[in-house]
């Protein structure tokens, strides 16, 4: 048992420590919701950790809905059929249960249940999240169940455009939850191919936020710690799932990744977003494959923070140093090396890598990247991680 056991409101309230899913019917009336709609994915949806917090809200009175239909990389269909079991149950609000994707659908559904404009007009694209009626999005409360994406610390969600197999974000400031549940035991039945892909994406979170260029010096220090915090803990946690110190600092990496990524985010994740909508792909997994190869393409930009970031993680050895625990890292955890030993029959023609490369480009991420992200850079470092060259 960890105790690790805290309170904090940043970026908004997180009830942090082993066993605090059972303060969820107190926090539900806290936030005035009297009827979620709980959403979370088909695979955990089976399993005895949402039985028992379903049987937590029974046992409370707490009338409530269950919506599960949840791809790996949520869709427009999920995203509309969750709307419509929300309005048809009468729900008040929503209860985001699981990891990221089931997260990201559940505040899209408390976000577009009562909006009268298609989701795709409220991208994160300028001020086009003025358009929607803010007094009519539904309460959330959200309770992670892996550690890796942070969504339950973010005010958007990343929705997979079905016709363009494009990834959109879709952001409004009431999508964030009003109180997070933050409970390492959730986590402890993760396989070890869902802890390794969830951390890798923490860590991806932290290393881009940092090296993205600007002044925030704020998200660099949480970027800074998040990074030590996963280099320290993630392969505890892989190496023995009911390690709950190393799950509930793991935890934390992971809402600091998404908080500090307030500052941007880069390549690896412009790379990852075209391959996870048109292979439907692991993200994280997806992130830590290009990890090296990205770190490496942008090194002539970064050198001076990742020493700095190295000697602070106790790394010795500079930049090249940081790289090789990266590496060191992937090898711990059974990241593979090259898109072909990650995605089966991965072997795309010249237009297809064409097609990812304009897809990279033209995602939000990429103008986070400390080097500008052109095509032909994209395809260079699409082919890089194709065939294992560092």
């Amino acid at each position: 048992m960890t105790n690790l056991i805290s309170k904090w409101n940043y970026p908004t309230t997180v009830r942090f420590g082993a066993g605090r899913i059972g303060e969820l019917p107190e926090i539900l009336k806290e936030v005035g919701i009297a009827n979620p709609l709980f959403v979370t994915d088909p695979g955990l949806a089976k399993l005895p950790v949402v039985a028992s917090t379903l049987k937590l809200l029974a046992d409370a009175g707490v009338a409530h809905g269950v919506f599960s239909d949840v791809k790996p990389n949520p869709v427009e269909s999920n995203l509309y059929a969750g709307v419509e079991v929300f309005k048809a149950g009468g729900h008040d609000g929503v209860i985001a249960f699981g990891g990221g994707s089931a997260l990201d659908l559940g505040k899209l559904i408390a976000f577009q249940a009562h909006q009268s404009r298609p989701v795709w007009d409220f991208e994160d694209i300028g001020d086009w999240w003025t358009r929607a009626d803010a007094s009519r999005i539904a309460p959330i409360v959200a309770v992670p169940t892996t550690a890796g994406t942070g969504s339950e610390v973010g005010r958007a969600g990343v929705l997979t455009h079905e016709a363009s197999h494009t990834k959109k974000v879709i952001f409004h400031p009431k999508m964030m939850p009003a109180i997070v549940i933050a409970d390492p035991e959730l986590t402890a039945g993760m396989p070890p191919f869902i802890t390794a892909g969830t951390g890798m994406d923490a860590l991806a979170h932290c290393l881009e936020a940092y090296c993205a260029p600007g002044y925030h010096p704020m998200a660099d220090g949480i970027a800074v710690e998040g990074v030590r915090l996963v280099f320290e803990n993630l392969p505890k946690a892989f190496a023995n799932g009911s390690d709950l110190t190393a799950r509930a600092h793991m935890m934390s990496a992971a809402a600091m990744g998404a908080t500090a990524f307030q500052k941007g985010l880069g390549a690896i994740h412009s790379l990852s977003h075209p391959i996870g909508a048109l292979y439907d792909t692991h993200h994280g997994m997806t992130n830590a494959v290009f990890m090296p190869y990205v770190l490496a393409f942008n090194r002539s930009a970064i050198e001076d923070r990742i020493e700095r970031l190295a000697a602070y993680c106790g790394i010795a050895g500079g930049f090249d140093g940081f790289a090789d625990a990266i590496l060191k890292l992937r090898g711990e955890l059974g990241v593979p090396h090259t898109l072909p030993e990650f995605i089966d029959g991965f072997a795309p023609d010249q237009a297809r890598k064409n097609l990812i490369a304009d897809m990279a480009i033209v995602d939000p991420t990429a103008g986070g990247n400390p080097i500008e992200l052109t095509r032909e850079g994209a395809l260079s470092l699409l082919d890089n991680a194709i065939e294992g060259k560092l």
